[in-house]
């Protein structure tokens, strides 16, 4: 971060705290869902031009289920060079601590937002026959674990929350517990659910 000329992130409050506890001064630019679409161009200009760009994101790895795949599409279509640098990935975390096959498994991002969609998409993946993984907001984790519950029954779910960070919680239960918990207060902060494979 401190040899990059610019720092793309979601959140430059979050970010530039985090570089300022190591002392690196490097100048933040956002970076985020809203913007993607006339930042990403910005960006792309500034690497062509020579620049160097990191881009970081609050939580996860940048371009998974995140904006930062549109930057990142577009600068190996122009012939730049994009350097991985591996950090906290929720789906291996959650995967991880699950105690769930790993073997194969499928990661699916975000649910739909629209029910009827939900429930095809979980349909979908139940086929399968191996562990999922996909991503929820607090905003919609109750309609998640409604959906799950109602393609796969009430069998254990783990539902990760706030998977790398501080406040990071891990629990196996039955979709009407976690609803039960989710219902009285606790869909705080972002999701990682590992749903077992269909029997």
């Amino acid at each position: 971060m401190r040899d990059v000329d610019v720092v793309a992130c979601e959140d430059t409050r979050r970010t530039r705290a985090l570089l300022t506890h190591f002392d690196i001064h490097t100048h933040t630019v956002s970076y985020y869902e809203h913007n993607k679409l006339t930042r990403g161009p910005q960006l792309l200009r500034q690497l062509e031009e020579g620049r160097s760009v990191a881009l970081v994101s609050d939580a996860g790895t940048p371009g998974i289920s995140d904006p930062g795949m549109l930057l990142v599409r577009d600068a190996r279509a122009a012939g730049i060079r994009v350097v991985p640098v591996p950090g906290p990935s929720a789906v291996a975390a959650a995967l991880s601590a699950a105690g769930l096959s790993a073997d194969r498994f499928v990661f699916d991002g975000f649910l739909p937002v629209k029910p009827g969609r939900r429930i095809n998409r979980l349909k979908a993946l139940r086929a399968l026959d191996m562990t999922i993984v996909v991503y929820e907001s607090p905003h919609r984790i109750v309609a998640a674990l409604e959906a799950i519950a109602e393609v796969f029954g009430d069998r254990p779910v783990v539902v990760a929350r706030e998977i790398t960070k501080h406040f990071e919680e891990i629990v196996t239960a039955p979709s009407s517990a976690h609803l039960e918990r989710m219902r009285e207060g606790a869909a705080r902060g972002e999701f990682t659910l590992v749903i077992p494979a269909a029997d």
